[in-house]
């Protein structure tokens, strides 16, 4: 299927508001973020959401509306034109320096100098006026010209924001907007690195003089993922207001609401597409506001387009790392947050404190914070309860949907297959005994290792997605053998077998074929081997392991049920 030409394109990766607009794309309305800011103002303005919803844009859309010589036709249509007095007097009417923190990520700390030095410098050349403003000193061109340079010193780079826009305000006669988009990236990057001291130092210095201490700020609007502690980025800094996820002013000026979700997908045709953007990308509570993941709905939409088959696919995941995720799971082992992450994956809901305000330092050092982390970054969802008996709020938290509960599942898998490679005692009497038809045997291991891995079925899910856990602990088992052929959906037969194995000579082959029972009860387990022995069978899984040459094939049906099993061997 090919997509309409005589629809809206839809801009996937396009982070350029002016080029959203002239080139016709698909735009979902968030222009209220403008009459938002002007109708409650504040010196500096911080909103923290997780990543791929709408900020860069958003922040590009800022810059078009305030910046001198504002096109007012890219607005036309949009609910902002309808605020005639605020485009009056707001429209164009400042210079307005946008400053992206989003790639200042070095793997050291020059490095990330060097990158942040680089933005401000590639930023500061849009002003090339200033070389010969003659509302400017000799030492004030001079001053503006070496912003211009990249390979400037720390010292250069913190007062460089302040510099600007003292430049700016003396060439127009007007106090300089000031936008700061992903500010807190360069000290993810330094956490990871091991420079975090000297970034923290670095960017403290920048904001207090550009934030703090600057007569030359009109206003200023920062984002990020995370609210970096007063303490470390924001220190003294009085005239800051923050939004989080928490919050519900702003709720729905970042990210897809239902109905905006609905609009697109009845746009192009695609309402019948609406159930599984839903399960897969809604969930997200902004406030009272429940939001899509707009990188998800959009990349859905257009692969929808292109083929009407096609399932809903992870895209958040895929678009940078799962690192809190990761490093969650890896600390669950000692811990009740096992049973804790166990209960969300399988729908449900716990009560946590939530500290809005973390050092990253602090961030992974507990697995208290740890929850605070994924709530704050949108891998778990949720708004204020009530208070414990510290005055702290409880936070309902959940996992937000479909493709959240995926990224869960991926990382306890991964982490599954690493430990289990570790214990090689175990996976040799398990594999040992699927060698020599032993049913018996390898139910007795295989339920070892369902108590002792987290449960990531999905009460909601449909069958087959709750086999598809099981499926992925038996090739994580066997892959342990090296010298075993193991392959996964392979075609087969008249269909395709769960996991056919074959040793490197051939003489041994095994079809395994797994299947979610009704329930734990021994009739319900009985029923479940024989379909999967029945399916084997009725669709000839053995027949690709005789096509290669095996001399002897066994054939397993494996029923799951939570944390037990029952296996049987086919005739």
């Amino acid at each position: 299927m090919a997509i309409d030409r005589g629809k809206k394109p839809l801009a996937i990766g396009t982070e350029d508001f002016a080029e959203v607009i002239q080139t016709g794309s698909y735009y979902v309305d968030k222009t209220g973020l403008i009459t938002g800011l002007l109708s409650n103002p504040a010196k500096v303005t911080l909103f923290t959401r997780p990543r791929r919803f709408g900020k860069t844009l958003n922040m590009s859309m800022l810059k078009c509306f305030f910046e001198v010589g504002a096109d007012p036709a890219i607005f036309e249509g949009l609910a902002i034109s309808k605020e005639m007095d605020l485009c009056e007097r707001y429209m164009g009417k400042y210079p307005v320096i946008s400053l992206t923190l989003k790639d200042a990520d070095g793997d050291n700390f020059s490095s990330s100098c060097r990158r942040i030095a680089t933005r401000i410098s590639v930023e500061a050349m849009r002003f090339d006026f200033l070389r010969t403003s003659p509302a400017l000193s000799e030492e004030e061109r001079e001053l503006y010209v070496s912003l211009l340079k990249r390979d400037m010193d720390q010292e250069t780079i913190g007062s460089s924001l302040w510099d600007l826009c003292r430049l700016l305000e003396k060439h127009y006669g007007q106090k300089a907007v000031l936008l700061i988009d992903e500010y807190d990236v360069p000290l993810q990057k330094a956490f990871y690195a091991g420079y975090y001291d000297e970034m923290v130092n670095l960017i403290r210095g920048m904001f207090s003089q550009a934030l703090k201490t600057n007569p030359s700020l009109q206003f200023a609007v920062l984002t990020g993922c995370l609210r970096i502690s007063k303490e470390s980025i924001f220190t003294g800094m009085n005239n800051l207001k923050v939004f989080t996820v928490s919050d519900s002013a702003f709720a729905e000026c970042f990210g897809f609401t239902d109905i905006e979700v609905h609009d697109m997908l009845d746009y192009y045709g695609l309402a019948d597409s609406y159930g599984s953007a839903k399960e897969w990308y809604d969930g997200y509570r902004f406030g009272r506001a429940e939001m899509y993941c707009p990188w998800d709905v959009v990349n859905y939409c257009y692969d929808v387009q292109m083929n009407k088959k096609t399932t809903p696919k992870n895209y958040w995941a895929n678009s940078s790392g799962n690192d809190a995720v990761r490093e969650f799971v890896r600390r669950l082992d000692a811990s009740s947050a096992r049973r804790e992450l166990e209960s969300l994956v399988e729908g449900g809901m716990l009560r946590k404190e939530i500290y809005p305000e973390l050092t990253y330092r602090d961030m992974y050092g507990t697995i208290e914070n740890l929850w605070s982390l994924l709530y704050m970054t949108g891998y778990l969802t949720g708004g204020p309860d009530e208070m414990d008996e510290s005055d702290m709020p409880l936070y309902e938290l959940s996992i937000p949907n479909a493709e959240i509960r995926a990224i869960f599942t991926g990382q306890i898998m991964e982490l599954f297959r690493e430990e289990t490679k570790k214990d090689g005692e175990s996976l040799d009497r398990l594999c040992g005994a699927l060698a020599v038809g032993d049913a018996v045997g390898v139910q007795e291991a295989f339920n070892v290792y369902l108590r002792r891995t987290i449960s990531v079925r999905d009460t909601m899910a449909k069958k087959g997605r709750k086999e598809n856990f099981y499926h992925g602990i038996l090739l994580g088992i066997l892959s342990y053998k090296s010298d075993w052929i193991v392959t996964s959906n392979r075609e087969t037969g008249d269909g395709y077998g769960d996991i056919l194995v074959e040793t490197d000579d051939r003489s041994l082959g095994i079809a395994i074929e797994v299947k979610y029972a009704r329930g734990a009860r021994d009739e319900d387990l009985d029923e479940g081997v024989k379909l999967a022995l029945k399916q084997i069978e009725t669709h000839h899984y053995d027949e690709k392991l005789r096509e290669d040459g095996v001399k002897k094939v066994l054939k397993y049906g494996i029923a799951c049920y939570k944390k037990w099993c029952r296996v049987a061997v086919g005739d």
